[in-house]
């Protein structure tokens, strides 16, 4: 391969390969990210205002923050103002951070460095230039790929413990508690339970979306340790629970001050605030 590139001299970004040849971020992720890293120390533009200067779909964009937050490269909090407003603040990072080191970040602790950082022996090797790694190189990266589960790890208690993340940003699942925590997810199914009724059960045993969870994987076990009785199935008609299906399917999240609690809210066009936040 041949290459022929003029290195700049001003108005430009140093990013670690790390990032550049990162095996689960999809090239919109890796723009967002580059993007924000590259903007001023003062600047303010949060991952949506990005987005769009980006060019950046609402899907595109969802889909590139749920990968950025998944491998510790993006945080969130929902944080109460010296007035009393809600806001969201928003953490960007080069390198992975737990949530601990994230917080730290945040209220202005010592900055973390990336896993796995101490120097390596012996001499520096020139880089290879021009060659793509041939394979994940899965033990040596800061971020390894979570380890297979037991049976295949592609039916739905697998898919229910990879997503809960996605539910409420504070439950990160420690890699080594995933098949536990799989298993016990199996048993709630086994028992009638659904992806909704189950959710429903651990969110009814989490602090308020503004506390901290400082042990998630133990609090799930804790959760997940006795097994409730499932709700009845109420079995609706299929012309009512397909439009019951696409009404939610259509509804998104309110992105105002003014809630506590994540809101939906189904949008005529293209608003991203329900009409009690923009009256």
């Amino acid at each position: 391969m041949l290459r022929h590139a003029i290195s700049p001299t001003g108005s430009f970004s140093q990013v670690p390969n790390h990032l550049i040849r990162h095996p689960r971020l999809s090239a919109d992720a890796l723009r967002l990210l580059l993007w924000q890293l590259s903007l001023p120390a003062d600047a303010r533009d949060s991952l949506s205002r990005t987005a769009e200067k980006a060019g950046l779909g609402k899907c595109a964009f969802l889909r590139a923050k749920r990968q950025l937050k998944a491998e510790g490269l993006v945080h969130e909090w929902r944080m109460q103002g010296e007035r009393g407003r809600w806001e969201t603040v928003q953490l960007v990072s080069g390198v992975p951070l737990s949530a601990e080191e994230a917080i730290a970040v945040r209220d202005g602790g010592p900055r973390a460095e990336p896993a796995g950082a101490a120097p390596a022996a012996g001499e520096p090797t020139r880089p290879e230039v021009g060659r793509h790694p041939g394979e994940d190189p899965g033990g040596n990266t800061s971020n390894p790929p979570a380890p297979p589960e037991p049976g295949g790890g592609d039916d739905e208690a697998a898919q229910f413990v990879a997503g809960i993340s996605e539910l409420d940003s504070r439950l990160r699942i420690p890699r080594a508690m995933v098949a536990e925590l799989v298993g016990r997810v199996r048993e709630w199914f086994a028992h009638g339970h659904t992806a909704h009724s189950l959710w429903q059960c651990i969110r009814r045993q989490l602090p308020g979306r503004t506390g901290w969870i400082e042990r998630p994987g133990g609090l799930l076990r804790y959760v997940l340790a006795e097994i409730q009785p499932a709700p009845p199935v109420v079995r609706a008609a299929p012309e009512a629970r397909a439009a019951s299906v696409s009404r939610v399917a259509r509804m998104r999240e309110c992105e105002g001050e003014r809630h506590v609690q994540a809101t939906l809210f189904l949008p005529v066009g293209d608003e991203e605030l329900c009409g009690r936040c923009r009256a």
